[in-house]
Parts: structure tokens; sequence; C-alpha cells
């Protein structure tokens, strides 16, 4: 524990201006970041007896080591700076909503020639208009399923699209009339986008012209004895009926508007948010947090704000009401309506309508919390336990609150890689995920895998702990190449999160004794004696222990062993998708890597226009050279290497008996999904 007058600034040295301040521990790492009006009373607040600050406060001073803090010009600059660093540097004294997912809304793509409707999440695209968002996908479908008997909109992806303009055939939809079928000429591109624009309208909240206009055309056939079309504009009329349902007038029909309540008390707090567009509530999505720092329902509700439209995935509506305004509240108006580019009106709702709707949302944020802390109660019961027995198990001198988990991933000894899984609290973190490449030798060897990985990993801990002054990094053998580790790279130095800076207290191998003993030689290569390791076979799901002639077996109903399953599991899933993504690549792109002046970009092109290598096989030079970026040189070296090359047989995973062929009729596979945080790649 940190005394904080060993840090504190000299009297006079801070600034009496507006900045933001960040608090680092012994390690450098950024712990707390936080903004003022004035920065010389802020801080000074922070310095006084320890006895009169909030409990949070005073662990925060007591487990920083230094401050720092940046002067800006205006309040609404040190609230976005502070935004920005937050994001940044993920200081765990700073409250974070768990729920930081992007939420789907519809989205009318009115930046094509052929607009489509469809399922959006994350950053606004320029030229598309979007309405929501909504709480599920499933929700904006059904909406949608409704609106396209009036408003036939394609909603098909380009390539289906491109491919029915191609064979002259609509798809489904365009048999059953829930599109208009512009792919192949049954409306022009005008007529199309007519229509898409008066979907947009409708979604807008204009639905009485629409409806006035159809109950008039279903009078005026239904007169003219045209009774098939009147029915099919009873049912239009219907449908549209129901789709309003879904979304029931709650304000004036021009009210555009986010309301933010919190349910809160002295651990965490609940944050519901009710977007109503056009007077209708179009989405509503939540978040809750852990009360880390002495924080008032003003101070969330900025932090939700900050969340909410920092990020720039989320419109600033006209009105934004909230039940506690922060103080001073012109830096976040001002922020808003330079996020918006017109006036905000950032308030609390006092009488009528917004009141009342104002006094649901806060029903939902309250019943919110109490229903996280329900579920938050069994899983930390469970989790809990596992933890305790997992230490009972290995004789740990604490419960592992990090554990890491190594597996190792190939075909036949090609594409070697390894994954390596983070478990903290016995919940994935999946930004920690790493995966490595296998280059110490060429093959299969399992167990000689695991000790470079290991080798890697903690060597990399080790360098990064040196900068600190707490370890001295022991002699290392130079590689042939240039004495550099493939892991090697650019080094932090100013508290952001680095790849291998947490040692874990339990690591785990998946595979039995021979893994074990390689983990165990990497860690004792490199002096490291206070990380429990421990590996997990999966044939009796023994857990064996470095040294010991016999496993430790747990019980099969132990929540121990099935914390670590899930854990080896997880390695394993993150592994074998790495492996299988580089396969794949190696399979369908490895005939053009070796093209002289072909690059990667053009690569991809040739791939993506003519599907699979089969059919570029077959292109004569004049097709590709119809290929963007490809001229009758590059054509004519491309087809003169392809053709000078005999197919290869297909490939075979021996594993599942699966056929693995590049002249499958499907496109060159894309990057691995993103399941994780964005993963640096070891070269």
């Amino acid at each position: 524990m940190a005394d904080p007058s060993t840090y504190r600034p000299a009297p006079g040295a801070i600034p009496a201006s507006p900045g933001v301040y960040k608090f680092r521990d012994a390690h450098g790492r950024v712990i707390y970041v936080g903004k003022a009006k004035s920065l010389r009373p802020r801080l000074s607040s922070y310095f006084q007896d320890l006895a009169g600050l909030h409990p949070r406060t005073a662990t925060m001073v007591t487990t920083a080591a230094s401050v720092e803090w940046t002067v800006v010009a205006t309040e609404v600059e040190a609230l976005q700076l502070e935004y920005s660093w937050i994001k940044e540097f993920d200081p765990r004294f700073n409250v974070k909503y768990r729920d930081d997912k992007s939420y789907p809304e519809l989205a009318v793509t009115l930046d094509e020639e052929y607009p489509r409707v469809q399922v959006m999440r994350g950053a606004h695209k320029k030229g598309v208009r979007y309405f929501g968002p909504y709480g599920h996908a499933w929700a904006i479908r059904e909406t949608v399923d409704l609106l396209l008997r009036v408003f036939p909109v394609r909603t098909c992806s380009n390539g289906v699209f491109k491919r029915a303009r191609q064979v002259g055939r609509p798809c489904l939809l365009g048999y059953i009339g829930k599109c208009a079928a512009p792919c192949v000429g049954r409306v022009s591109a005008e007529e199309h986008r007519a229509l898409a624009e008066d979907f947009c309208d409708f979604m807008a909240g204009r639905t009485g012209n629409y409806l006035r206009r159809l109950e008039t055309e279903m009078q005026e056939a239904a007169a003219d004895l045209e009774y098939e079309k009147a029915a099919r504009l009873r049912d239009d009329i219907g449908a549209l009926k129901r789709a309003m349902e879904k979304n029931a007038i709650v304000l004036a029909d021009a009210t555009d508007a986010d309301l933010l309540a919190v349910a809160e008390d002295e651990l965490e707090a609940a944050v519901q948010i009710f977007h109503v567009r056009g007077g209708r509530v179009r989405g509503q999505r939540g978040w809750v947090t852990d009360k880390v720092e002495d924080v008032d329902t003003a101070g969330l509700v900025e932090h939700a704000l900050q969340q909410l439209y920092g990020g720039g995935s989320e419109s600033v509506p006209r009105e934004v009401l909230v039940p506690a305004l922060p103080d001073p509240v012109e830096p976040a108006r001002d922020w808003l309506s330079g996020l918006r580019g017109a006036q905000v009106d950032l308030r609390i709702p006092q009488r009528g309508d917004k009141k009342d709707l104002m006094a649901t949302v806060q029903r939902n944020a309250q019943q919110a919390l109490a229903l996280h802390k329900t579920k938050r109660a069994s899983d930390l019961t469970t989790r809990s336990r596992a933890l305790q027995e997992i230490a009972e198990a290995l004789e740990l001198d604490s419960v592992p609150l990090r554990i890491e988990c190594f597996d190792i991933s190939h075909l036949q000894g090609e594409d070697v890689v390894a994954s390596m899984v983070v478990f903290e609290d016995g919940l994935a973190r999946k930004s920690e995920y790493r995966r490595f490449q296998i280059k110490g030798f060429e093959g299969q060897d399992d167990v000689r895998s695991m000790h470079e990985v290991i080798s890697r990993r903690f060597r990399r801990y080790l360098q990064e702990r040196e900068q600190t002054g707490e370890w001295a990094v022991p002699e290392e053998p130079e590689t042939p190449e240039d004495g550099r580790h493939p892991e090697d790279g650019p080094r932090t130095e100013d508290g952001r999160p680095k790849r291998f800076a947490y040692p874990p207290q339990l690591l785990v191998v998946d595979g039995g004794l021979p893994q074990v003993a390689a983990a165990r030689r990497a860690l004792d290569e490199l002096g490291i004696d206070d990380v429990a390791l421990c590996g997990l076979a999966k044939r009796l799901e023994e857990v064996w222990l470095p040294g010991e002639d016999d496993p430790v077996v747990l019980p099969r109903s132990s929540e121990g062993l099935y914390l670590l399953q899930r854990v080896r599991d997880e390695a394993h899933r993150f592994a074998i998708t790495y492996q299988r993504g580089k396969r794949s690549k190696r399979l369908t792109a490895g005939e053009l890597d070796s093209v002289p002046g072909l690059g990667e970009t053009r690569r991809q092109a040739l791939l993506k226009h003519f599907g699979s290598l089969k059919k570029l096989r077959a292109a004569t030079v004049d097709e590709l050279c119809a290929v963007p970026g490809i001229g009758r040189r590059t054509a004519e070296t491309v087809a003169a290497a392809l053709s000078s090359r005999t197919p290869a047989a297909p490939a075979v995973n021996t594993a599942t008996g699966e056929i693995i062929e590049d002249g499958a009729e499907e496109p060159a596979p894309a990057a691995p999904e993103p399941e994780t945080a964005p993963i640096q790649e070891t070269p």
C-alpha cells in the first residue's frame, strides 16, 4: 500500500485550469482518469486525510504511485479527452459499463443505386438512413417482414442480387411479392428508390398519408368491383397497422429524444435508455456497472452519455432527458451539440408525457438492477466455489484469479499454431487472448511446440517487467535470423495495456504429463517459480501436475473440473479456428502467392471476381484484364503461372473426413470470424 504523501505534487505546482488527470500505479499502468473544471482543488482533495475519503477513493490513492495532468482550454475539451483516455487505458478504478456491445439498427442504403433494407451494427456510414437502435435483431426482421407487403424494397445481399441479374430470375421474395425484383427489371431504379424513400418516410413516423391513401384505393377498388385488389389493399392496411402497433406512439409525432434513467445502490448501478424517434419508442438498451469510484447519479449520467455518444455509432437527438444533470451541465450540453451539429436540449423532464415516460424508464432500470443482482449472486457463488475447489485440489496458496491455458493445433504437421486464452475470476477475458505461429522447427511435435510457446510468452513477460526494474532478464540464445524472438515488438511506455504484462496464478496446458513437463522446463529455464502449473488430459479428464506420477482426479460433478474443461475447450476452439483460417488461406491462395508483381490486394481482387481458383485457371487473358487493377501484362503473367501448374489433388482432413477442394463453388475465405477483441498475431 502506497502512501499518497510520497507522490503528492508540490504546493502551487498544480494549475487552476481545466484539465484531465491520470493516476498511475507502481508499474506505470493508468488506474484512474478524471477531469476537473479546476485541477488544483480537485487534485488537492485526493491528498487529504485518508479517514475523510470515500473507501473506494482511499483504495485508489493508496494503490497509485504517481499522478500527472494535462491542461486543456475548455471543459468540453476535458470531457472529450477524459473519454478517449478511458477508452485507451481502460483504468481499473473508472466506471465501466459491462454491456458495451453495438445494438442492431434498421438501415436503408440510400447511397446505392438499388437501396437495400438490412440490419446493421456499429458506426454509422454516410448515405445510409438508420432507424433504431433495437434491443434484438428479430424485432427489426418482424417489422420489415410486415412492411415488405406494402414497400417491397430489396433485402438481398449484393452477391444474391448480382447472381439474380446474371440468371434472369428473382429470388423467392420476388416470387411471393415481398420484393419489387429490380434485379430482373420489374421496376426501374427510380421506381425502386421511390419505394425505399416511402419506406423511410413510414419508419420516420409519417404514417397517416399512406393509410389514408390505401383506404381510398381500397374503397375505389371495391366500388369498381375489383374485389381481389380491394382485399389485397385491406391486407396491406392491416400489415401497416400491426407494424405501427409494435411502436406505439408515446409522445408528439415530431419528438426525437433519448430518455436515460439510473437505478443504483452502494455497489452497482443500472442504466436504461429509451430511444424515441418520431414520437415512437424505436429501441431500448441497458447497461450495468460496478461503482468502483465514488460517483453520484449525475456522474453516472455523464459516464453513460460518454459511452452512448462518444464512439460515434449513435446519433444525438434533439432532446436528451436524464434524471440528474452533470455538474456543470454546460460542457456536456456543448459537447452533445457539437456531435449533433445543432443545439441539443439536455434536461430533466418536469411534467407531462415526458415525465411519465421517464418514470417507465426508471422502473425498467430498477428491474434490470434487481435481475442482475439475482443472476450475479448465483454466478459469483458458482465461480467462487469452482476456483476454491481448484485451489484445494492443486494445493495452491490462494485461489487462481487469473488462469491462462495453452493449446497446440495443426493438420498432419502443417500450419502448426498455438493459442493462449485467459480467464479472470472464472470469466473469459477475450481481449487478453493471444495466438502464435510455431516457427522454431518444422513438423509435428506437440511437446516441443508447447515448450516454445511457454518460453516465448514468459520471456516477453520478463522483458516487460524489466522496464519497471523488478526483474532481470536471463541470458537467452539468439535466434539464427537476427537475435530477436518472433513476438518481440514495439513496447508502450505510457501505461497502455501490454500484451504479456500480467502473470497468471495458474497455467493450464492441454495435454498430459509430457506437455506439463515441457511447460515446467520452459518456466525453469526462465527462473519463474511462482506460477502454478497443471495439464488437463482429454481421455479421462485427468489433472496432471509436474513431477507427479499419478494424476489428480476431480469428481465429475465438481465445479472446479467444469471450469478447467471450459478453459481447455476455449483454448482448443481458439487454436483450431486460427489453424483452419491459415490452412484455408494457404490452400486457396497458395498458387497466386509466387506470381511476380501480384500483391495481396490484386490477389484478393482476382479471387473475389472469379470466386475460386478453378474458375481463375480457366479464365482467358481478356477475362483477367476485366478485373479492376489487372493490366494485360499482369494478366499474361497470371495466366502463364497458373497454366504451368497441375492442380493439386484435393486435401483431406483425416480427423473429420472433410474434403478440402479449392475448386469448390464458393468465394475465397475471408479473415477469421471476429470472435474476440482485436488480437495481435506474432509474426
